[in-house]
């Protein structure tokens, strides 16, 4: 099993920025693939962006202005995000996945408005 929590969210105004934080426990060896997800109110969760291996996939509409990285000793996956725009507001989850296994956290909430 593993454990995520995101941190980070809040209020920002257009064209500002935000960093989410997501910690990771549990038995991370059995991770190959991580990655951010978002909801918006209404609509369906959607992939920002994804990352295994070499390879990592960003959302055409995030490309850009998104980026993911990830602490190896902290456990810790991030997800810098630039030049926010209104419907970049969401809540944002942290996703893990490997051994036939998906771990989701609970998410944090993005909220990009004047």
């Amino acid at each position: 099993q593993v454990q995520l929590v995101e941190s980070g969210g809040g209020l920002v105004q257009p064209g500002g920025s935000l960093r989410l934080s997501c910690a990771a426990s549990g038995s991370i060896f059995s991770i190959n693939a991580m990655g951010w997800y978002r909801q918006a109110p209404g609509k369906l969760r959607e992939f920002v962006v994804i990352a295994s291996g070499d390879s990592t996939n960003y959302a055409d509409s995030v490309k850009g202005r998104f980026a993911i990285s990830r602490d190896g000793v902290k456990n810790t996956l991030s997800l810098q995000m630039n030049s926010l725009k209104p419907e970049d507001t969401a809540v944002y989850y942290c996703w893990m996945g490997g051994g036939g296994m998906d771990y989701w956290g609970k998410g944090t909430l993005v909220t990009v408005s004047s």
